[in-house]
């Protein structure tokens, strides 16, 4: 393990949690309902009324999400899981020595499995950085702790951009560093572009980048992914209001309220909202707030943008990155850019 981040997050308020002497990970000591509170009580207080995706991922929220993730609709994880395992012959020639892998949004790290047992043919030992907001963390690292004995786990329980900054400190192996699935997608473009440039500052040379993208493509194929017959997806949203309740003493009946899923054309992004049914009041004790609610009126949850392949290059070199290579499913579905620094 890297002593450096070791001490760095030990000194920061974060609560190490040694497990085995092969795995390890780090929280922060900070009650996390106070981070809740303060961004939902200013959220939803504006005319728009909005929550951040980020707090999508309690412990049912993670479990909803991966149940969405085998659904027949939702063709975002099959898709890239099937891309990842064509190119396993593939990937390894761009690992030039040895790699730890840095995993942003782990959660149940099935895909993990395929980058790990690429690392494996490469190299004796692994050692595995995931940073992720939940804590599924702690049980997808147990079992990967159980499945390789050659693997050494350092997780950080927290958002993106707190794990990166310890992650500049890693500085004695090359990295490889990951952020599959769609998640990218959740950014605005500018902000896309923003996070980019952090992961760069991350990275040094040798290091490389291997990003999951979801691409542009039919409307009724999107629609249909965050619209699923068995409503997995809605009751995904809605778990939303059921975490406010919860943590914030408030009085949402999620019955007031319906999951809305639509793709917006003109900025290529599916738009997810929860729409009121009635018109009604919610109070927020823990904040003091009372909301209002008019008939029709939408909390935004979630914006998730796709890309063409053209768009991906145009992004890798605003960002300081070479593209090397980008592979994508027969169908152009989804793509996996990996990235190379550029000195």
């Amino acid at each position: 393990m890297n002593k450096k981040i070791d001490q760095r997050l030990e000194s920061q308020n974060y609560e190490k949690i040694a497990v085995t002497p092969r795995f390890c990970y780090f929280k922060p000591k900070i009650e996390r309902n106070s981070t809740i509170l303060e961004e939902t009580s200013f959220c939803l207080s504006q005319k728009k009324k909005f929550i951040h995706p980020k707090f999508f991922y309690d412990a049912a929220g993670s479990n909803l999400f991966e149940k969405i993730c085998s659904l027949p609709e939702y063709y975002l994880t099959r898709t890239e899981i099937e891309i990842l395992e064509s190119i396993k012959s593939e990937l390894p020639r761009y690992l030039l020595g040895n790699h730890a892998l840095v995993e942003l949004g782990s959660g149940s790290s099935i895909k993990t499995r395929n980058l790990l047992e690429i690392l494996s043919t490469k190299q004796k030992d692994v050692e595995y950085y995931p940073i992720d907001i939940s804590d599924i963390l702690r049980d997808s690292s147990i079992y990967l702790h159980d499945r390789y004995d050659n693997l050494k786990i350092f997780g950080i329980i927290d958002q993106y951009e707190t794990g990166l900054q310890f992650i500049r400190l890693l500085d004695h192996t090359h990295k490889l560093v990951a952020f599959l699935g769609s998640s990218f997608g959740n950014f605005d473009p500018e902000k896309g572009i923003e996070f980019l440039k952090k992961i760069r500052t991350c990275m040094g040379g040798g290091d490389l980048f291997l990003l999951g993208i979801d691409l542009v493509k039919d409307n009724k194929i999107l629609e249909d992914a965050y619209n699923d017959y068995q409503g997995v997806t809605a009751g995904f949203n809605l778990n939303l209001l059921s975490r406010i309740n919860r943590e914030l003493n408030a009085g949402f009946d999620p019955d007031k309220f319906e999951h809305v899923a639509i793709f917006n054309k003109r900025h290529k992004r599916i738009e997810m909202y929860l729409r009121s049914k009635v018109r009604h009041d919610v109070p927020v004790h823990t904040s003091g707030l009372l909301l209002s609610f008019k008939k029709g009126e939408l909390i935004h949850t979630e914006y998730s943008y796709k890309y063409t392949i053209t768009k991906i290059k145009k992004m890798a070199k605003k960002t300081g990155f070479r593209p090397l290579k980008i592979w994508t499913d027969k169908k152009k579905y989804f793509a996996l850019a990996m990235f190379s620094v550029v000195k």
